[in-house]
């Protein structure tokens, strides 16, 4: 389903530039240029975004996405934007000349039926919240798909972007498939971005196997580069040394979703996270 949209840019909010990112290997630091700089702050100063930024400073949104060398102009796949916290930010950021999709698993690769019932209902969902949003307006283009034919985008993606998702890829099956048909929109020097809740690494099997949010950094990174990506990069910009991540509920127990209203959690703050930079090769 393809939706089309526009946004009216706004001003304010001050953010200080980018930090250098953590990296590993031949990757090199990145930060935002002053225009981009400029962009990033309208988007994250709009009143649409009201709501949002509690959140700014467990998700560093500017950091992130500099990191991400994600630039105006850009086509960008905003992988399961869920409730489009970062639809909110990219969908501004881009503007008018850039294109934002936001993509959905196919549900047919699910290996049981409570994913795939999950993952039909995503795009519809994702389109009728978008309306509540007031993103409307301009001729940035948003499109919002699931199993509906990619064949448009094939090879003409900037950046893939998987925000706090690869847990849902990995315990529902999809992951092969997703990360083939992610590789296989991406343009020839395209980028896959990655924020995942880290567990320790000595953390065991069972507890990393995705039912509680949390995976391994060294096993993401090998799963995503057997896909045919290579490691660009690491950033400690959504690193949080509070958290233990070991809760018997999961990253669940922590902010936002507080489940079990275990009020302890919420001095630790959001999930610590592993934000990986990879090159399709």
């Amino acid at each position: 389903m393809r939706l089309i949209f526009k946004f009216a840019a706004a001003t304010g909010l001050a953010i200080a530039a980018p930090l250098a990112a953590h990296t590993e290997g031949h990757a090199a630091s990145t930060t935002m240029s002053a225009a981009n700089q400029q962009a990033m702050q309208a988007a994250l100063a709009d009143a649409r975004r009201a709501d949002d930024r509690a959140r700014d400073p467990f998700r560093n949104p500017a950091e992130t996405l500099a990191f991400f060398r994600v630039e105006p102009g850009m086509t960008v796949v905003d992988y399961m934007p869920a409730g489009g916290w970062y639809t909110r930010v990219l969908v501004p950021y881009l503007g008018t000349n850039g294109r934002y999709i936001g993509l959905t698993p196919d549900p047919a690769a699910a290996d049981n039926e409570r994913f795939a019932t999950y993952f039909a209902g995503l795009p519809k969902d994702y389109s009728d919240n978008v309306g509540k949003w007031n993103l409307a307006g301009a001729p940035s283009l948003v499109a919002a798909t699931g199993a509906a034919t990619l064949e448009p985008y094939q090879g003409e993606v900037d950046r893939v972007l998987i925000f706090r998702e690869m847990h849902n890829l990995y315990r529902s099956g999809v992951l092969h498939s997703e990360l083939t048909r992610i590789r296989n929109l991406l343009a020839d020097d395209g980028m896959l971005g990655i924020v995942q809740h880290r567990a320790k690494p000595w953390a065991s099997g069972d507890y990393t196997n995705g039912n509680n949010g949390y995976l391994r950094q060294q096993d993401v990174i090998g799963l995503v580069e057997a896909h045919g990506f290579e490691l660009v990069g690491t950033s400690e910009v959504n690193a949080n040394p509070r958290d233990t991540a070991d809760y018997e509920g999961g990253v669940w127990e922590l902010p936002p979703g507080m489940r079990g209203n275990i009020e302890a959690r919420r001095a630790i703050g959001e999930s610590d996270r592993m934000t990986l930079l990879f090159r399709k090769r």
